[in-house]
């Protein structure tokens, strides 16, 4: 009898390793497929993308529809399979949206020229011939459609009276749904299906379905607070990998090279996440500093957090009160966002830290308002060859514990070179990689700040989901997706 207890023994520990809890996934950065023509082109494009999210992320729910705020520029994507269609589907990776969606054939996508070519195998329309459309009954069908009752849902399908007064729809398709981004639109169906996550299969999976969009050629997998979202519908199969994941973004400034290397997406728990993690000769401390979680009652969906200061060099520049907390309106607070690159700020608080970054660096190096107004970034300035080293350290102060957050300076000071185009000669430049979100008294209707992805890079992000917390610890990711790629080997 000893033998089979022992089997058994053996079995339950290999069942509850933590190794065993997870699922391993490559996130892409969007400027490996994109082209610009210059540094000032890329950053331009990337701060427009930024402050237009932010604008949208305000104002989005003062419409019936549910609109989800994305402006896809400088992000990360990921790909997934759906069981009844053998191409992979490449889609951008956002905290900041709750439904996972993608264009499907036969497929029109208005006002996309200069965008990613619908066409390309990039955002090829996915043929959905054997998916299932999802009844107007189901609660997925009023979770996209903003809460609307079964009711009015059979009534936009167009059910006849005797069947909607005895609740029987079930026959009937959810109505097609208008979603809003910050430079684009759809109309989109829900439909379901068994979806590919690497060796994970995920059955009746629910999806959004467009065959028409505009300036919107490629799809979204929301990993937002909403029901519809990925991990909300992996942690009715699998709780212990849906209620926890994390990504961890590989430094990239901007660089051709660094940005095709995978940043790893972990859904679950991986062996040795809080314990010392070795890279290469050295080693790097794994633990989290934690942040917990703010409810919003206007976008349940956000990743809230509170944002007590910001510290420029030894001088901590306190928040004001709307980024500490989020009030009934739904209005304040910081979104932890893998969909907006850089960081945004009420202006009152960014004039703040800027005036202090200034003081420190303006004093030293000359301005360069001419790079400023070409790459919406600032302030910038020229270095002519000196070595920036009064560039002060910043460090993001969250609310909650001492949960201090030293960020590396190449995630809020980026250094090129301006010029050298036969016009002028080329300089070196440095630009702060924070951005002004607009006056705090026009922030109502929304999240007060946004932390970007670029702020991002370099954290391993962690989104605690059965405790509620955002937890940050710094890794060196290239490592990390080496590490857990050979253990999953």
């Amino acid at each position: 009898m000893a033998s089979p207890l022992l089997l058994l023994l053996f079995m339950m520990l290999l069942i509850s390793h933590p190794s065993s809890q997870m699922v391993l996934l490559p996130l892409t950065h969007s400027l490996s497929q994109t082209q610009f023509n210059s540094t000032h082109h890329l950053l331009k494009s990337t701060s427009t993308h930024s402050a237009a999210r932010f604008r949208h992320q305000r104002h989005h729910h003062r419409q019936r529809q549910l609109s989800l705020p994305l402006s896809p520029g400088s992000d990360y994507t990921l790909s997934i399979n759906l069981a009844s269609n053998t191409e992979p589907i490449t889609l951008y990776m956002d905290t900041g949206s709750d439904l996972v969606w993608f264009p499907c054939a036969p497929f029109e996508c208005i006002l996309c020229e200069g965008k990613s070519n619908p066409s390309s195998t990039f955002t090829k329309p996915t043929n959905i011939s054997q998916s299932v459309a999802v009844s107007c009954k189901s609660p997925a069908c009023s979770a996209a459609h903003n809460s609307i009752s079964s009711s009015d849902l059979c009534a936009m399908a167009h059910c006849p009276l005797e069947s909607i007064e005895i609740s029987d729809c079930a026959s009937s398709s959810c109505p097609p749904f208008y979603y809003a981004y910050g430079d684009g639109s759809l109309i989109a169906r829900l439909y379901r299906d068994t979806l590919s996550l690497s060796s994970l299969l995920l059955k009746n999976f629910t999806f959004g379905c467009a065959h028409t969009t505009l300036a919107e050629p490629t799809g979204v997998a929301g990993f937002g607070r909403g029901l519809l979202s990925l991990p909300a519908q992996l942690a009715t199969l699998s709780p212990q990998l849906g209620n926890r994941f994390s990504y961890c973004l590989v430094s990239h400034s901007f660089d051709s090279e660094r940005v095709r290397r995978p940043s790893p997406l972990i859904l679950g728990r991986y062996d040795g996440e809080e314990k010392r993690i070795g890279s290469g000769g050295g080693s790097e401390m794994a633990e989290f500093v934690y942040t917990p979680m703010l409810e919003n009652p206007k976008h349940p969906y956000f990743y809230c957090v509170g944002l007590a200061g910001i510290s420029v060099g030894k001088r901590t520049i306190p928040s004001p009160e709307m980024l500490t907390r989020v009030n009934g309106r739904g209005d304040g607070g910081v979104v932890v966002d893998s969909g907006t690159t850089f960081t945004m700020l009420p202006a009152g608080f960014y004039d703040s830290v800027v005036a202090e970054f200034d003081r420190r660096v303006g004093r030293v190096h000359e301005r360069a308002s001419g790079v400023e107004e070409k790459t919406g970034l600032g302030p910038c300035y020229y270095f002519d060859g000196v070595v920036a080293a009064r560039v002060p350290a910043v460090t993001l102060r969250f609310s909650g514990g001492n949960s201090s957050v030293a960020l590396p300076r190449k995630n809020y000071f980026y250094e090129f070179f301006d010029g050298g185009d036969g016009v002028r000669s080329k300089r070196r430049v440095g630009c702060l990689m924070l951005m002004n979100g607009g006056d705090e008294a026009e922030l109502s209707g929304g999240p007060g700040a946004t932390l970007g992805n670029y702020q991002q890079q370099g954290f391993e992000v962690v989104y605690d989901l059965g405790k509620k917390r955002v937890g940050f610890a710094r890794r060196q990711c290239s490592s990390l997706w080496n590490r857990l790629n050979q253990d999953k080997n």
